[in-house]
């Protein structure tokens, strides 16, 4: 056995991950009666372990404990909702080398961006836990005399969560630490290609319920295809969805929702953009630009898609761009001297594929070719080689997002306006960057007649967000807002109150209605 094969198995132990055969279940990994799926690393094509799915009746039992757990939770104070939070948060700096291990050997990403993955989770933890005490309302003067006005929060209830493969546990606890501390319970459906990542989360957050002497269904987990994710969006019982995915997948997901008149929090997909103009540091720009690119091997809802370059510094950042790409290495993610690990599947890799056929069809040049990768250390056909094509901005497969390395290469001319007209036409909206010294471009950039995306930056790239600012986009990304700011409010149920303390009863607006 291969040394980083005996370190995943190691963390698969040290997760609670023993058996070949997985069920899942609220909170003890107890026997599912659904079909099997099976979880293979993109590392080397090897069958991690299989997974035993969620059926209808086993999805039934879940909402019902859910349900019940809601119960109890939601009359525990917010500080000390946030307590459990807290010691979460210390389960995961316990086993941040294991979780982050498996996430890199399931996923696919670099071990140093699997542990930035859990300490994402770390911090929303820490993030959640001040929050607890500070689910503010609003108190307001009455015009009626002697009547006291103001607003408050409750929990929802349940709250639905249908998570991607490209963050398999950060997007989750993102959602779960604000639910948490709202007093909502959590039913989770991870990605059916990611599907331990759940199931390790679950045994993590079931041992601090367990010490606790709470009830397991605080955090629940149900695991399947999309099918399954069909039953949350379904449910009249659920008044809250958060889904991550591709637009497609978001759009079903809000119809649903909308149809039974619940709540949905979408995070979808990006064709983020990082304008450079001529005042742009170069040697900056191309650091931004490369891990934005590269980094999960493009599979960041936050990848950087599109380099928009004025065309007086065009040529010395193409050159920049080519040399710095010849410089990556491609392998085994686990390798902390490899710069850019697999992507999640061949079904992937021939997407990435179909998009250069595309990008030559439409008049596109690639001048860093591509490839899929074979031999020593790429056998499980996962690995590609980052791209680099010059296009145009309206070319279809440019205003599509393909979740893969490939970097669009546009020129423009003139004004920061004109390249700001390109970076926003496109139909997502969610991360955008800016490289430039000159203030007036990036305060223009910053106003409102610059950048439509929920992240616009200045200086940094378009991938990596921190915990405290709120997270999502506009457009077709969908509009939703997690991990950060007031995006716990979403998780709550808003209500206002007036309070009469006087011995009479007037009426708003001055309205008369007197009785004898």
């Amino acid at each position: 056995m291969t040394s980083y094969k005996f370190g995943i198995q190691q963390a698969l132990t040290q997760l609670g991950i023993k058996e070949i055969n997985l069920g899942t279940s609220t909170g003890n990994n107890a026997f599912s009666s659904g079909a099997i799926i099976e979880s293979y690393s993109p590392v080397d094509g090897q069958l991690i372990a299989s997974v035993t799915t969620t059926s209808a009746e086993d999805y039934e039992k879940v909402i019902q404990t859910a349900t019940e757990a809601f119960k109890i939770f939601r009359q525990i104070p917010a500080p000390k909702r946030g307590e459990i939070v807290r010691q979460f948060g210390d389960k995961l700096r316990q086993n941040k080398e294991a979780l982050g291990k498996l996430v890199s050997y399931e996923m696919g990403k670099s071990l140093q961006e699997g542990y930035g993955e859990v300490q994402e989770m770390i911090d929303i933890c820490d993030f959640a836990v001040g929050l607890s005490r500070q689910l503010h309302g609003l108190t307001m003067h009455s015009e009626r005399p002697s009547h006291r006005m103001y607003e408050q929060y409750h929990p929802l209830g349940i709250v639905g969560i249908i998570s991607a493969f490209n963050f398999p546990v950060a997007v989750w606890a993102w959602n779960t630490a604000l639910a948490w501390i709202c007093g909502d319970v959590c039913v989770w459906k991870p990605s059916e290609k990611t599907p331990l990542c759940g199931i390790a989360c679950q045994n993590i957050i079931a041992s601090v319920l367990k010490e606790n002497h709470l009830p397991e269904g605080i955090s629940c987990l149900i695991n399947g295809d999309y099918t399954v994710g069909e039953m949350l969006s379904k449910d009249i019982r659920i008044p809250l969805i958060s889904a991550t995915g591709s637009t497609r997948m978001g759009k079903i997901v809000s119809q649903t929702v909308a149809a039974r008149l619940g709540k949905s929090l979408l995070e979808l997909g990006g064709n983020n953009a990082i304008i450079v103009t001529p005042d742009a540091d170069i040697k900056m720009t191309i650091i931004g630009a490369v891990f934005g690119a590269v980094g999960t091997a493009g599979q960041r809802c936050t990848s950087t898609r599109r380099l928009i370059v004025h065309e007086s510094v065009y040529d010395k950042v193409k050159n920049n761009l080519v040399a710095a790409y010849q410089q990556l290495r491609i392998g085994n993610p686990l390798d902390e001297k490899n710069h850019v690990g697999p992507i999640i599947d061949k079904y992937a890799v021939a997407q990435y594929e179909r998009a250069l056929e595309k990008i030559v069809a439409q008049g596109g040049k690639l001048i860093v070719p591509g490839g899929v990768l074979s031999g020593e250390g790429y056998e499980s056909g996962c690995y590609v080689k980052p791209a680099i094509a010059e296009v145009k901005n309206d070319f279809e497969i440019v205003q599509c997002e393909t979740f893969a390395p490939i970097l669009y290469l546009i020129q423009y001319s003139g004004t920061v306006e004109n390249a700001i007209a390109l970076q926003n036409g496109v139909a997502q909206g969610l991360s955008s960057a800016i490289m430039t010294n000159n203030l007036r471009e990036a305060e223009l950039f910053l106003s409102a007649q610059g950048s439509d995306c929920g992240i616009a930056n200045v200086n940094i790239g378009t991938s990596g967000a921190e915990i405290g600012g709120a997270f999502g986009g506009e457009k077709e990304t969908g509009g939703g807002r997690e991990s950060g700011s007031d995006a716990w409010k979403v998780y709550m149920r808003r209500q206002t109150n007036t309070i009469n303390y006087s011995t009479s009863l007037p009426l708003a607006q001055g309205i008369k209605f007197d009785l004898d």
